[in-house]
């Protein structure tokens, strides 16, 4: 069973960021971000005509996990926050852990805003929802996403072969890198 995200005090701001959680109206805003050249390049699925991704985004599962990355007003990405149920023998009172993703437009890279966003994701998911452990995934080529989350303090602890098909590029490597709430605290 999902975490409730109202939990959260959205919107969250950053020094220079506004997160809060994708409505439907944001789903023309993020295809905008998400259909530029090279952004879907390390997606899971590619991002397709307008109308397609706006049905999959508006889906209200999709959407309860989808959160934007407004700078000055204008979304310039977006962060997923599935939290999910850890593996356990026994029953667990209530999710413990999420896995993450992220989307930032390429016309702001290089400015540390994927960075911010998701060092406020970290925060979110350890402070307000109380979460003991948050992970990520990516394929191993994907060095910018990867240098993000050992910038971040998140541990590799996965380097699998040629586990991930790529749609255009074959099976490739992927990495999985986690973080513990107290690892995060210990850093704060």
């Amino acid at each position: 069973m999902p975490q409730d995200l109202s939990a959260v005090p959205w919107p969250v701001r950053t020094a220079r960021l506004c997160l809060r959680p994708a409505t439907p109206d944001d789903a023309d805003a993020i295809w905008q971000v998400r259909r530029r050249p090279g952004v879907d390049e390390w997606l899971s699925h590619d991002v397709g005509d307008r109308e397609s991704y706006v049905d999959r985004l508006r889906d209200p599962d999709r959407l309860a996990v989808t959160l934007v990355i407004e700078l000055d007003g204008q979304v310039v990405g977006d962060l997923m926050l599935q939290v999910e149920d850890s593996w356990a023998q026994g029953d667990v009172e209530r999710p413990q852990q999420a896995t993450l993703g992220w989307v930032l437009d390429p016309e702001h890279g290089g400015h540390g805003y994927a960075t911010e966003a998701v060092a406020a994701l970290l925060r979110i998911s350890f402070e307000d929802l109380g979460l003991r452990r948050v992970r990520a995934y990516c394929f191993a080529e994907n060095e910018p996403s990867w240098r993000l989350m050992e910038r971040l303090g998140m541990r590799r602890e996965e380097h699998s072969v040629r586990d991930s098909l790529h749609r255009t590029r074959g099976w490739l490597d992927g990495y999985a890198y986690a973080l513990l709430a107290d690892e995060w605290l210990a850093r704060e």
